[in-house]
């Protein structure tokens, strides 16, 4: 493996060592990624476990790739890269996946795909994707190009969504803290209608107070005084 890529992967691993883990599903390079990974001291703490899945049978019994999709896209293509990695993901129980299917040559096989072209497929638990690339080699020089490849699109994607995860951390702090101020503000409203409603009721009962304790003899009286003609009637 040439220099540039052992870089690569110092460089994922570097990643990984925050305390992720990763697994491997392979096709047309044999475990040459799952290789240049564990060439790197301490893989066993980031390291989980990898495919080598070269027949079609293969990737259905071992990775789950759908049998239809097969048939329909040919092992070389991004459904079934995706579905590697997937496959992969759940069974390793890791935090990312890598898949490579490609056409490693001299020969495609009897495909329409040319020779040094391949799929890499990128997994989380919550995206995946696929991007293809086409090299120009032997079939070592095809082997080691598609490793690089996967290495360095497996760190563009991995960057990219650790930015968006922290973009919506960051969004959600935000989100948490408007709220929060909303709620001070609400809080602090029904406080003042509470202490108004407080001082209303204060005045209304001194005001009936005041009425009751006035100079002023609001009984109804109960002496009768008869007019002295309507006392003979």
């Amino acid at each position: 493996m040439d220099e540039e890529a052992q870089a690569a992967a110092a460089r994922l691993v570097r990643r990984l060592k925050d305390g992720y883990t990763i697994t491997i599903a392979e096709s047309c390079t044999g475990g040459l990624l799952a290789s240049t990974l564990t060439d790197i001291a301490g893989a066993s703490k980031w390291f989980n476990q990898s495919w080598v899945t070269y027949s079609y049978d293969a990737k259905i019994r071992e990775l789950g790739v759908d049998v239809k999709t097969l048939e329909k896209r040919g092992a070389v293509s991004a459904e079934v890269a995706i579905q590697m990695a997937q496959g992969a993901l759940a069974r390793a129980n890791a935090d990312i996946a890598i898949s490579i299917t490609g056409i490693a040559g001299p020969s495609n096989d009897g495909t329409n795909k040319k020779v040094g072209y391949v799929y890499v497929g990128i997994a989380s638990r919550t995206w995946a994707i696929s991007e293809a690339t086409q090299i120009g080699g032997n079939r070592q020089e095809n082997k080691e190009g598609f490793v690089h490849f996967a290495l360095l699109t497996a760190i563009r994607h991995w960057d990219q969504a650790m930015e968006l995860a922290e973009k919506n951390r960051q969004d959600e702090m935000k989100q948490r803290e408007e709220d929060a101020r909303i709620r001070a503000l609400e809080e602090i409203a029904r406080n003042q209608r509470a202490a108004a409603a407080a001082e209303e009721t204060a005045w209304q009962s001194q005001t009936w107070s005041e009425r009751n304790n006035g100079s002023e003899n609001t009984d109804i009286g109960t002496d009768v005084e008869w007019d002295s003609d309507s006392a003979n009637e």
